[in-house]
């Protein structure tokens, strides 16, 4: 009987079945792909696959050919023939394919166990991850890769599982620096080659790779989570210039980690006379993503999770290089139940779906099972944000705070909940606005304005979105250069470093000024070093480049390098020495303890002191506080100077000779005196200031003025000030108004 002929009855019966599996069977008539509804998945998935991938050189298995490509051999160890190979590697997909068919069920969907799924990876296939430390990391599928690698290794004569000979690629770090994490694939055999954005919280897999047992890359992590895009766009790979002048450049080291890395995966390039860095991209084979609900069709939400990450971002890629998608969730929901608008990883997209079968499994970080701040449910109240104690990092981040500016958009690496409503604060994973979390829950923030994806947020890093970046200081040298990546055996990475340093208008890099044991202590507004720390951090040359003072100087980036006792910036010749703490000795306590003599030119200032005294700053006040710049204006007319000093605060010697300096800048070019009239309103002094300031007062009268009067509302300030001014023989002249003071000048005459 014709086909067509059925159809009618066909129909019929799927009336009475429901016209929701009526709807699903003809989707299968008409594309050819099996729903989980259906019984088969059929072969010209993949072909669709590779045809979405764009015109590539492809190998025998539907994957472009290129640096991690496996390398195939046979069985007696040689390297394989190309028929032998594509044998193989056609096998392989083939037995993957009958897997999947087997796996989906009409009731189940796509949600198999965390064994099935992994059981899908197949030796030297490429795996990417998502993660930020513990947020949204697939445990349950990496314990259970690690599970079925241990235990097919028991049978193996020589003690190694499967799958073997993975390469691991993921842009952040992603572990607890302990056990969690990709530290469950740190085992010899199961990876060959890990390209990382951060390796610090993944001791298992540095072991491996300061040991040379596998290849290593460190790649920035803005460059992976791009890399994600392009591979799923097809594309050859990411031209920029992140990473010129660091460790990733070519001509520092492509990124290599150790001499058991030899393929290139960087290239420098010239484009119109500028340099740029090319990075090739790869196929993802197997792409790892996490989420909160799912639905048997796969389609993927992500409303309990503290960050949305590069999830997307992989399973396209994964899809679109002919690979997998295995996504791990916490619940499941009846098909068509999730609202499209929260959907954040289509089914289209997704192979397989595990529940996570241990809470642990599924922390939205590696410290809080489910905090309802982290998901942006609710507001935390300001007050609740607990204060930083005195200490020497809290000493770094109030001068560090001196350097905000009211309406900034900034990445923070500090806590500094003073005066955050007058920026927007940012954190690489995502983050926009908020409080960012620390310790095993950085990555999440609390009373954020938006979370985005994190190749977006490297967008926006990139294009100089950023006005001031705040990083670590880990290691620094004579030009201006930072190591926060490597240090002897131990690999950190540079994570987000390169990205935020290299592109943020200005940048501020904090740390102490020695490291390891020091002990230092604050107490009315100066500094002691009780116990020096036992290494340097200021070095004649950084051993591993993450940040290129000479290529910052030629992009004219401002940069400057904060510690609890002095202050650099960078110049020409590399560091200069522009501040230090009260009560540090320059020679004893800052150049004794660096391997390089910075610039210095004169007498460095001495640091605010108010940062020494456990006490507000009022930092909101300091960064409302009018310009000096702004505080003057003169009316050649009437031939009076106007002074403003309203909410001006005046705490070092440095804050008065900063303010007589803008006198003479501003009167000594006219070549005569000149009246003068002076707002104190809200002018703020500290005691041990006073008399220094009426001093510069008599000394600016004697020189430039014919007369001036003062004004302000506080009774308080006229006595004080009046008297202060009275003792050096200087008319106060002080009333409470603006206008009492212009109809007093008129009295005050020349002489």
């Amino acid at each position: 009987m014709d086909a067509t002929a059925l159809l009618p009855v066909f129909l019929a019966a799927l009336a009475i079945i429901g016209i929701a599996v009526a709807a699903m069977a003809i989707g299968v008539m008409m594309t050819g792909r099996s729903s989980p509804a259906g019984p088969a998945r059929t072969a010209s998935v993949s072909a669709a696959r590779q045809a979405a991938a764009g015109p590539r050189t492809m190998s025998p298995k539907g994957r472009p050919e290129g640096e991690f490509a496996p390398k195939r051999v046979s069985a007696e160890g040689g390297p394989a023939s190309p028929q032998a190979a594509g044998r193989k590697g056609e096998d392989m997909r083939q037995d993957r394919e009958r897997l999947l068919e087997a796996l989906h069920t009409f009731e189940h969907g796509k949600v198999v166990k965390a064994s099935e799924a992994v059981a899908l990876i197949r030796d030297g296939d490429t795996l990417a991850t998502t993660g930020f430390v513990g947020i949204g990391f697939a445990e349950n599928i990496a314990v259970a890769i690690e599970e079925r690698f241990l235990a097919t290794a028991k049978d193996d004569p020589h003690g190694v599982g499967y799958p073997r000979g993975l390469t691991l690629v993921y842009a952040a770090g992603q572990g607890d620096g302990k056990e969690r994490g990709l530290n469950h694939l740190g085992h010899e055999g199961l990876v060959k080659r890990v390209v990382g954005g951060h390796w610090g919280l993944v001791p298992k897999l540095q072991a491996l790779a300061v040991g040379g047992q596998i290849e290593a890359y460190n790649l920035p992590q803005g460059v992976i989570t791009h890399l994600f895009r392009d591979i799923a766009a097809g594309k050859p790979g990411l031209l920029t210039r992140v990473g010129l002048g660091t460790f990733v450049d070519p001509r520092h080291g492509g990124g290599k980690l150790n001499a058991a890395t030899r393929d290139d995966v960087v290239t420098l390039m010239e484009i119109d006379g500028e340099e740029y860095l090319f990075y090739r991209t790869f196929p993802i084979d197997v792409g790892i993503v996490r989420g909160t609900t799912a639905d048997p069709d796969g389609n993927v939400t992500m409303e309990r999770e503290a960050l949305t990450l590069e999830a997307q971002a992989i399973a396209m890629a994964a899809h679109n290089s002919g690979g997998i998608v295995i996504a791990q969730v916490e619940r499941i929901a009846e098909r068509h139940t999730l609202p499209s608008r929260h959907v954040k990883i289509p089914g289209i997209l997704v192979d397989c779906v595990v529940v996570a079968e241990k809470p642990e499994y599924h922390m939205q970080t590696f410290v809080e099972q489910y905090s309802a701040a982290f998901a942006g449910e609710i507001r935390v109240p300001a007050s609740l944000i607990p204060p930083f104690p005195m200490s020497e990092r809290k000493i770094i981040a109030r001068r560090a705070a001196f350097e905000l500016k009211p309406n900034s958009v900034v990445n923070l690496g500090i806590g500094m909940p003073e005066g955050l409503d007058l920026l927007t604060m940012t954190a690489e994973p995502g983050v926009i606005g908020g409080v960012p979390a620390s310790g095993l829950n950085f990555g999440a923030a609390v009373n954020t304005q938006a979370i985005i994806d994190q190749p977006s947020q490297f967008d926006f890093y990139d294009g100089g979105g950023l006005d001031l970046a705040f990083l670590g200081l880990a290691q620094a040298d004579r030009e201006g250069n930072l190591n926060v990546s490597k240090f002897g055996p131990r690999l950190a990475g540079a994570g987000g470093f390169i990205n935020i340093s290299q592109c943020a208008k200005e940048v501020v890099f904090v740390g102490t000024f020695t490291a390891g044991k020091l002990v230092v202590a604050a107490k009315d507004g100066r500094l002691a070093v009780l116990h020096e720390g036992n290494a340097r951090k200021f070095v004649q040359e950084v051993e591993h480049r993450t940040y290129s003072g000479s290529q910052a100087w030629k992009r004219q980036q401002p940069a400057l390098y904060i510690t609890e006792r002095a202050v650099f910036r960078l110049c020409e010749e590399g560091l200069e020495l522009t501040e230090v703490a009260p009560g540090i000795d320059l020679e004893r306590d800052v150049l004794a303890q660096m391997g390089f003599r910075p610039v210095i030119r004169g007498t460095p200032r001495l640091m605010d002191a108010a940062i020494f005294r456990d006490a507000p700053m009022g930092l909101r006040e300091r960064m409302l506080a009018i310009p000096m710049s702004r505080r003057f204006s003169y009316d050649a007319d009437k031939d009076v100077l106007f002074i403003n000093f309203e909410r001006l605060s005046v705490r070092s010697p440095e804050d008065v000779a900063t303010i007589r300096t803008e006198v003479e800048r501003r009167v000594a070019p006219l070549g005569k005196r000149v009246y003068a009239i002076v707002n104190y309103d809200g002018f703020e002094i500290e005691p041990d200031m006073l008399e220094l300031w009426s001093e510069m007062v008599k000394g600016l009268v004697d020189r430039f003025y014919w007369g001036v009067t003062r004004y302000t509302t506080s009774g308080f300030l006229r006595m004080k000030l009046g008297d202060a001014l009275a003792r050096r023989g200087v008319a106060p002249h002080i009333y409470e108004s603006g206008d009492e003071a212009r109809e007093h000048l008129k009295e005050l005459g020349p002489g």
